[in-house]
């Protein structure tokens, strides 16, 4: 009996530490709390981050341990990337944005337009969207196909009868990177230095990459089983993010 229990202890301590290397140096799953990544994350949404696609810092592990200065096997993340970060406020909290600017990128939002490095972002217009949630607020915005200069496209959402004009022009110092929501009039962010701002290498936990499993809570939350057919999103099921 004493064996049994022993190798029972084994094997759980064997089973926590695979766990524990997988979702330091591999994959780790998480959940999106808010709107401020709309349309493109949903409420509800969860999905795998891939630990390895910046290299690893103490925030690749459970509870920030001060094992590193700096990052090891560190690689450069690219503009339009959706990445978790610890916020700056208290390196501890996980906020998810796309990345906007790299070391070195001047920011700013002009009559309404995001402006990267003096130039006007391209975008056009998409017609089918017309609403979009903030919280449990449903608001009317104007959706555009935004394009980086490196290639990368995405959806961003301006809300009609309020949106951000105009912001002061943004410097990204070295070694720091500017994150913006894709629900650009309902996320907390870089342009709001007292809360977030600029974000250090350092903080970058890993990229998202793929929806596992999606539910909108509006209809119901996970354990009332009896409206899974309608709460449940598996269209987004293993849906790659872009």
């Amino acid at each position: 009996m004493k064996k049994k229990i022993i190798e029972n202890i084994k094997t759980l301590f064997y089973a926590l530490l695979i766990a524990l290397i997988i979702r330091s140096l591999l994959f780790q799953p998480f959940y999106i709390p808010s709107s401020s990544m709309e349309p493109n994350l949903l409420v509800g949404d969860r999905l795998f981050v891939s630990k390895y696609s910046y290299g690893y810092s103490k925030h690749s592990f459970p509870f920030s341990p001060n094992i590193f200065n700096k990052r090891i096997f560190s690689s450069k993340p690219q503009r339009g990337d959706i990445i978790v970060f610890k916020t700056p406020a208290d390196n501890r909290t996980d906020y998810i944005k796309r990345l906007i600017g790299i070391p070195g990128d001047k920011i700013q939002i002009i009559d309404g337009f995001l402006y990267l490095n003096e130039q006007k972002i391209k975008r056009n217009k998409i017609d089918h969207l017309k609403t979009i949630y903030c919280g449990n607020e449903i608001m009317s915005v104007d959706a555009y196909e935004e394009e980086l200069p490196n290639g990368t496209k995405y959806l961003a959402v301006y809300r009609k009868d309020f949106t951000m004009k105009k912001t002061d022009k943004f410097i990204v110092p070295n070694d720091y990177y500017f994150f913006m929501g894709d629900n650009r009039d309902c996320s907390k962010d870089s342009r709001f230095l007292g809360s977030v701002g600029y974000v250090k290498f350092e903080n970058l936990v890993g990229k998202a990459r793929t929806i596992f499993f999606s539910n909108d809570k509006n209809i119901g939350n996970i354990y009332k089983f009896w409206k899974w057919k309608d709460s449940i999103r598996t269209k987004r099921f293993f849906k790659n993010i872009k």
